[in-house]
């Protein structure tokens, strides 16, 4: 017995929900940036499961997997530059606390 489309859209969206909350919380709750980038990171996952969900609702599920391989590449290439940029703040700073880094001058 497989469950209609309202019941799998109403399954995902509950689970989408819930995560991006996860995700909007880990980015609005620390004061970290390594946890911040794993928030963004999980926003963009639930971006990701967002356009499968669409694709599979629209029966266009090869233009959202095409979507989704796209997203992963530029999701990949904004965390690399993202954590070199966190590393360069620890190598000249020796703190990843952005209360800290906000009273800096110059």
């Amino acid at each position: 017995m497989s469950p209609d489309l309202s019941q799998i859209f109403w399954y995902f969206s509950i689970f989408i929900i819930a995560v991006g909350i996860c995700g909007l919380y880990c980015i609005l709750a620390t004061f970290n940036l390594i946890r911040a980038i794993i928030g963004v990171e999980i926003l963009i996952k639930v971006a990701t499961l967002l356009i499968i969900l669409g694709g599979y609702l629209t029966n266009q599920s090869a233009l959202a997997q095409s979507l989704v391989i796209t997203l992963i590449v530029v999701e990949v290439a904004i965390m690399v530059v993202a954590g070199g940029l966190i590393l360069c703040v620890f190598k000249n700073y020796k703190t990843i606390d952005t209360r800290k880094l906000m009273n800096l001058k110059g």
